[in-house]
């Protein structure tokens, strides 16, 4: 009999599974849409049981449509968006809409924290107060919705509450629990000081589980629904960026993972939780037990180019658009973009400043104008590098995925700018790939992630930096290093203004 686990990538946009086996071939895929509201600028809203239904109905047309069969099925594991706040009450049911990782609302919370317990908050965290993250959102709550806080008796993230509703458990992982930034990093535990100076009851915040540890078994209930075996095995799983690590095999410190999406990520791992980024990065506990990793965020990274090409060239193919691109010569043509078009996280956090083309020509052409958009974007991306450099971190190996490793021209370029070897995966699945080993690990499949990934991850080409390359766009981030410094000031007038005539 083929014996299949189960990896669950909800995502902010879709959920997709993905049926593996032990070899690590993927046997079937599914995946289901869901919407995502804002009711006012700076929201960003989901119902939690649009995930549940979406992932139930993704489940069941791996049984339905694929024909695998549900007794084959004996392990499910998650990938989830981060920092997504459920808020449950007494009986477990959903009280409010999720508010998700990209809710900017929050700003006044985030200045609450910083201003009651200052540096004190990144000692115990590893991370600074941002509006992505979930304390603030549930400041936000009780100090907004008063009636609604009253009631709650728990949160959970995303993935979190999807696995709640299989199993019958509530339980948060450990890398997600991080994100929350009520989890002390130092400790392994839920922060009684935070949760004490903002007034939260411990009793609120969920058990925690490691990532590969099981979580319970399939409930007779979801059962009914999903077609599912009440014998199957359901795992902890991890947050998205950990997950994404892991199916990329960022599983010992001499890599780091460059990962190109609508967001962009650079990720390392760290074997212990001794480094202090002093919150210049992210800092999370790892899927792999009892490891690491940090994380700088360029906001609009993928966001930049499809923004780009639906505003300027929508009736064009992309990967034509890119080739064309890459055709033109390095640096643009003296043009230079920053991806801020949302605002940035990583190194600013900067939620109102914007983004800039500098030095229109007019000899310039769209092309010039994509590249432009490329270059900037792998820029913002050595601006996370450099906090690396900075702190004596030394590593040899960019894995890349996402958009950025589907473009040869693009790939070099990472190589190029980053001045690293750069290697693409052959079999990239995103999170998804990740949460599906950590279901084969906690199944007993494998001892580690560590041999897993010699089963389920294979990297493909290598791109070496190219030196007359890595010169030229040495010379080139030392102007678009000066852009932000340059351009905030004109770039908070200009949303003030904007915000003042709404």
């Amino acid at each position: 009999m083929n014996e299949y686990v189960i990896g669950v990538d909800l995502g902010t946009s879709a959920v997709k599974v993905s049926a593996m086996d032990r070899e690590g071939q993927i046997a079937a895929q599914q995946s289901y849409g869901y919407d995502l509201h804002q009711p006012h600028p700076g929201y960003s809203e989901q119902d939690p049981r649009d995930w549940l239904y979406g992932t139930t109905i993704a489940i069941d047309r791996l049984i339905l449509r694929d024909g695998l069969k549900a007794e084959e099925i004996k392990g499910i594991s998650f990938s989830g968006q981060m920092h997504g706040l459920v808020l449950l009450d007494e009986n477990g049911q959903v009280l409010r809409p999720a508010m998700l990782w990209n809710d900017t609302r929050t700003t006044k919370q985030c200045e609450e924290i910083r201003e009651k317990l200052s540096d004190k908050f990144i000692d115990i965290t590893g991370n600074r107060a941002l509006e992505g993250f979930t304390l603030p959102k549930l400041l936000w709550v009780k100090e907004n919705q008063p009636d609604i806080w009253a009631k709650a008796k728990s949160f959970l993230l995303p993935k979190d509450y999807v696995r709640f509703m299989m199993t019958g458990k509530q339980a948060i992982d450990y890398s997600d629990a991080t994100g929350t930034v009520l989890y002390d990093i130092k400790k392994g535990t839920w922060s009684k000081e935070i949760c004490d100076a903002f007034d939260i009851p411990m009793s609120m915040c969920p058990p925690l589980i490691r990532s590969i540890d099981e979580a319970g078994t399939v409930t007779d209930n979801y059962s009914m629904f999903s077609g599912l075996k009440t014998s199957t095995k359901v795992f902890g799983g991890g947050g998205d960026n950990a997950c994404g690590a892991v199916g990329a095999g960022i599983l010992q410190p001499n890599m780091v993972m460059s990962s190109i999406g609508t967001s962009g990520v650079v990720l390392k791992y760290e074997p212990d939780a001794n480094v202090n980024y002093h919150g210049a990065l992210q800092y999370e506990c790892h899927a792999i037990p009892d490891t690491y990793y940090s994380m700088g965020v360029t906001l609009a990274a993928g966001h930049s180019l499809n923004w780009f090409k639906h505003t300027f060239a929508a009736d064009e193919d992309f990967t034509e658009m890119v080739n064309r691109a890459s055709q033109r010569p390095l640096g643009a043509n003296g043009l230079l973009f920053t991806p801020y078009v949302v605002g940035e996280r990583t190194p600013y956090a900067d939620a109102d400043i914007r983004g800039s083309f500098i030095g229109v020509d007019s000899m310039q052409n769209k092309y010039d104008f994509v590249r432009a958009v490329i270059e900037g974007i792998t820029f913002s991306f050595r601006d996370i590098l450099n906090i690396y450099d900075q702190h004596g971190q030394d590593f040899d190996t960019v894995v890349a995925i996402g958009g950025g490793a589907k473009s040869d021209f693009w790939l070099q370029l990472q190589a190029n700018i980053f001045n690293k070897k750069v290697v693409a995966l052959i079999n990239e699945q995103g999170p998804g790939l990740g949460a599906a080993m950590l279901a084969a690990v906690g199944l007993g499949w494998y001892d580690s992630l560590q041999d897993c990934a010699k089963k389920f991850v294979h990297f493909g080409k290598t791109y070496q930096p190219q030196a007359d390359q890595v010169a030229k766009y040495n010379d080139l981030y030392k102007v678009y290093h000066q852009v932000y410094d340059q351009t905030k000031g004109l770039s908070h007038q200009l949303m003030t203004l904007r915000n003042s005539w709404d």
